[in-house]
């Protein structure tokens, strides 16, 4: 399977790059839904976004169900463009696991991500009291759900044969989820982490995102928004983006070659 350049939509390509963002798409999505972050990023920044099996650039190839194969094929496409440029990663929903478990992966292999940013999905520690989306929910029990959390895109059920699509894709996705066993006693993670959350989100209640914050030696804040599960999206894009170039920069003001495991700061 593919790696490096071609698992990635770059609306720019620098060389060299300041810091390169790295942004993992939620349940069913592409990276194109997170195009517009690039017009709110400082102009050294390199936007990364990641088309998982199955969709975007990589359409053609199978999705993967299984998490820790979905991680090791990440890691692998991320690793493949390290060379040395400050790297952060950024995930919401079922990408905010994905993203979390990359970064705990490219330490392994001695890349350390400086900030790691989580959005809309429970810690790995918590079970969620009700599960509102499920891998066998019927295809118009499943869009409903979608519908009301405002996960589905807009029209799409003009086209039967593209929403019949997306709906595998959620499928997939929900599987590698279900899939996910983090390992007991692992590592925490070395870099920043900031957790995102939304007043209104059922998959992920706001009170829930301080859990966050063990699984990481690094400083942990958390941003607390008013809306639902997809309140960034939209007009409200360039705001959400704002928020995320300055948690990063705040890491990188913060850290240094000698502070890398500074104490840890919240804000709400």
């Amino acid at each position: 399977m593919s790696t490096g350049a071609a698992a990635f939509v770059r609306p720019r390509t620098l060389t060299p790059a300041d810091l390169r963002l790295v942004v993992v798409p939620h349940a069913g999505g592409s990276g194109a839904v997170y195009h517009p972050m690039t017009r709110y990023l400082p102009p050294s920044w390199e936007l990364l976004l990641l088309d998982l099996p199955g969709r975007g650039k990589r359409h053609g190839l199978p999705p993967l169900t299984d998490m820790k194969a979905l991680v090791a094929q990440v890691t692998d496409d991320v690793a493949a463009l390290a060379d040395g440029t400050p790297l952060a990663l950024f995930g919401h929903s079922f990408g905010a696991v994905v993203a979390a478990e990359t970064a705990r992966s490219l330490e392994s292999r001695g890349t350390v991500p400086l900030w790691v940013g989580v959005s809309g999905r429970q810690a790995p520690a918590v079970r969620p009291g009700i599960r509102l989306l499920d891998p066998t929910l019927s295809e118009v029990e499943l869009a409903r759900r979608l519908t009301r959390l405002g996960g589905m895109p807009d029209r799409l059920d003009e086209l039967p044969e593209f929403r019949a699509r997306f709906l595998q894709l959620i499928r997939s996705d929900l599987r590698a989820l279900d899939s996910y066993r983090p390992a007991v006693g692992r590592r925490p993670l070395t870099g920043d982490l900031t957790a995102f959350a939304a007043t209104d989100d059922a998959l992920a209640p706001a009170a829930g995102a301080a859990a966050w914050a063990p699984e990481t030696t690094g400083a942990f804040r958390r941003r607390i928004f008013p809306g639902g599960h997809f309140h960034f999206l939209k007009d409200a894009f360039p705001a959400f983006t704002a928020a995320v170039v300055a948690e990063i920069e705040e890491t990188r003001g913060r850290l240094s070659p000698s502070s890398a495991a500074a104490g840890r700061e919240e804000t709400a």
